[in-house]
């Protein structure tokens, strides 16, 4: 699953990406560090409750998913390749839980923002499912995206900022280790 070592120019054209793998500090960490990734917004999707709060959503009652809103350049990276770290990094084996988090504000979702998309999606799936990359079946919903609400400002950039915080120093570590031996040529030089 190696992405385009592209060094080019950035296009003018954006793509937007909304997907969740659990705790979306977590999320936010991996997808920050790719060439092509111009905005990572941790934040909520996929429930009725229009604008809600972190307190609200961590209930598990809102319907939301904790997610987090990508805006890249797919001249550099596109969207099958965001997926593709999206699996990459989290376990989608596993009903509404990443780790220590459980609750449906913690599933694996991708919320399609086009039909697309949504095919994309569903051929990735169908294909890392004849792959056989997990031992149990995939449970990543595809869900309809109907609006994404921004999270508190205290959570954005929540692991460059709270480096040393017991949860981000046994949940994040893994994930970015996964990240740099994937797709070790397409991350951001920092």
């Amino acid at each position: 699953m190696a992405l385009r070592d592209s060094e080019a120019q950035p296009s003018k054209r954006k793509e937007t990406a909304t997907v969740g793998g659990g705790c979306f500090w977590c999320t936010e960490a991996v997808f920050g560090q790719l060439k092509g990734v111009e905005k990572v917004e941790p934040g909520y999707c996929g429930g009725k409750l229009a604008n809600p709060t972190y307190a609200q959503v961590a209930t598990g009652t809102t319907g939301h998913a904790e997610v987090v809103q990508i805006t890249f350049d797919p001249e550099v990276i596109s969207f099958k390749e965001v997926l593709e770290v999206f699996f990459a990094t989290h376990n989608p084996t596993t009903l509404n839980r990443q780790g220590p988090d459980l609750g449906t504000q913690y599933r694996s979702v991708i919320f399609p923002h086009n039909d697309q998309q949504e095919k994309i999606a569903k051929e990735l799936i169908e294909d890392l499912t004849q792959a056989d990359v997990w031992s149990d079946p995939i449970v990543t919903t595809i869900e309809p995206f109907t609006a994404f609400y921004k999270a508190e400002s205290y959570h954005m950039d929540y692991f460059k900022r709270h480096p040393n915080q017991p949860y981000c120093q046994r949940m994040i570590p893994p994930k970015l280790a996964k990240l740099r031996k994937h797709f070790s040529s397409n991350l951001k030089k920092m």
